[in-house]
């Protein structure tokens, strides 16, 4: 009888563990950038704790044509792979964790984290 209900128990702890959602995974630290504002201004924005595994959008270029965000710098724990169009397409680079970063060269209007 004792087995049983060990079992029971046992058992239904293993089936709540998952029907619990899984919590969304983020890439630690802060992602920057550079961009120019509809002033001609030069601004640096960034992305802090981004989602991994989602196309994020560069939100102050995302509404402008033919403008580009520039010099990323990876402080974050997760590789990035920066795209130079939106809806990551495009040219890619990837930059290493802990300080990856690019030039001015370097143009991208989205980025996914691993």
């Amino acid at each position: 009888m004792r087995v049983r209900s060990v079992l029971l128990a046992v058992s239904s702890a293993f089936a709540l563990s998952l029907a619990i959602p899984a919590t969304a995974s983020a890439a630690d630290g802060e992602f920057t950038y550079r961009y120019y504002d509809e002033d001609g201004d030069l601004q640096e924005g960034s992305l802090i704790d981004p989602p991994s595994g989602e196309c994020i959008e560069i939100p102050e270029v995302a509404d402008l044509e033919d403008v580009h965000a520039f010099r990323p710098r990876n402080n974050t724990n997760s590789r990035a792979v920066v795209f130079k169009d939106s809806e990551c397409q495009g040219d890619t680079f990837s930059l290493r964790p802990d300080g990856g970063h690019g030039s001015d060269k370097l143009l991208l209007r989205s980025v996914r984290f691993s």
